[in-house]
């Protein structure tokens, strides 16, 4: 039987950008990555320690949640609330009164300013001192909570864990459930904060980009790519069936056409593995069970950040998936947002909306060993469909197949 088709009707983003997709887009345009200092002050990072982070602003969302409200909230939740009410508003619906609304969010971390604070405040006071105030939001799915208590949302509500894969993974059972009649409208996306404690944990893995010989920055694909720029943020958007979104005369912004996942069990727990084959061969099931060939995608919008493993794992499985044809168009937004920032979906939407992508400024030299470098910067013409690849560490592997309606 066939279900009907879900599509992308609102898109709210907070990163370190600003607010909102137009700020986003300027962003991706001018390729630099969107890094600040991160706060060292505490003493967890070593002397030679990656020292930029992709940091949101201070921000005005008012608009989007009171200060009232905000008080009671961890970050992550507060970027989750105010990117689903613009999500909300950008799809056109001013209330969810009467239907049935699901929330999927995924978080790699959790929120963890709030975690360290109880923890902290257990270990130099006692369990007794443990605020509830803390631990109410220390939770993974505290977000996803938050977000369906400001709507209104009395549908499915899901948090997903799968590090770099979990956005997508969210897109995918948000359509899921709109497609299957579970929910009328979906809220998906993921939210995420970057502390100076995570920041520094993540260093010491030698994860995050550091300077080195050269300017500390992303670099997707490059020969001389040495970690991410860690970031935080959120991205959240609004999933209906296609049929409905037409019958109001709803702003269509993409059509979830396909979506699929696989798993490379050769990963390691917290790095890539080398299961390149395996997962082109889930990437071309996925495209075939959405009836669409390999050179029918005029995009790549590449979870690529700057990571050596993850991105010989990127270029291998692309490489492998295209059978040594051509690639179309490969964009690495991660360049400009980092990693963990909430913006590859906002980007991935944007891009399926034929948004101009720039050169990403930190790639100076392609890797003679990878079959794949970012586009150019120059000018495209609109996509018909765009692939959303996000590969992450432990071996979860994801994909969303995005069409202009």
């Amino acid at each position: 039987m066939n279900r009907p088709a879900a599509v992308i009707t609102g898109l709210g983003v907070v990163g370190p950008h600003g607010i909102g997709t137009a700020s986003l887009e300027a962003a991706l345009l001018a390729g630099r990555p969107l890094a600040t200092e991160i706060d060292r002050s505490e003493g967890y990072h070593d002397h030679d320690s990656s020292r930029l982070a992709a940091l949101v602003p201070k921000l005005d969302v008012t608009p989007w949640l009171p200060p009232a409200e905000a008080r009671r909230l961890s970050v992550p939740s507060r970027f989750a609330v105010v990117a689903a009410r613009m999500a909300l508003a950008d799809a056109g619906i001013a209330a969810v009164d009467g239907r049935r609304v699901a929330v999927v969010l995924a978080t790699a971390f959790g929120a963890l300013l709030f975690t360290e604070k109880l923890v902290r405040q257990i270990l130099e006071e006692g369990p007794e001192s443990a605020q509830p105030f803390y631990f109410s939001e220390c939770v993974a799915n505290a977000a996803a909570a938050r977000v369906a208590i400001a709507l209104g949302a009395r549908g499915a509500n899901v948090t997903i864990t799968e590090r770099e894969a979990g956005p997508l993974l969210a897109v995918a059972r948000g359509a899921q459930e709109v497609r299957e009649g579970r929910a009328d409208l979906a809220i998906a996306g993921s939210a995420e904060e970057m502390t100076p404690l995570l920041h520094a944990l993540l260093d010491r893995f030698r994860s995050t980009a550091r300077a080195g010989s050269s300017v500390e920055a992303p670099r997707p694909f490059d020969a001389a790519r040495n970690g991410v720029l860690a970031g935080e943020g959120a991205s959240v958007c609004v999933i209906e069936r296609e049929d409905e979104a037409r019958a109001r005369g709803a702003r269509l912004l993409a059509r979830v056409a396909g979506s699929g996942a696989a798993f490379d069990s050769a990963a390691s727990v917290s790095d890539w593995g080398d299961g390149h084959a395996l997962l082109a061969r889930a990437l071309r099931a996925m495209l075939a069970r959405a009836g669409t060939d390999i050179e029918e995608i005029d995009r790549i919008v590449s979870g690529a950040s700057g990571s050596r493993r993850g991105d010989r794992l990127e270029s291998a499985t692309l490489t492998a998936a295209w059978g040594g044809a051509p690639l179309p168009p490969v964009l690495t937004p991660k360049a400009v947002h980092g990693e963990f920032s909430g913006g590859m979906l906002a980007a991935a939407v944007l891009a399926a909306q034929g948004a101009p992508f720039g050169r990403p400024s930190a790639f100076t030299t392609r890797d003679p060993a990878l079959g794949v470098a970012p586009h150019d910067g120059s000018p495209l013409a609109a996509p018909r469909r765009v692939l959303v690849t996000a590969l992450a560490p432990g071996g979860a592997a994801a994909w969303t197949l995005l069409e202009r309606p």
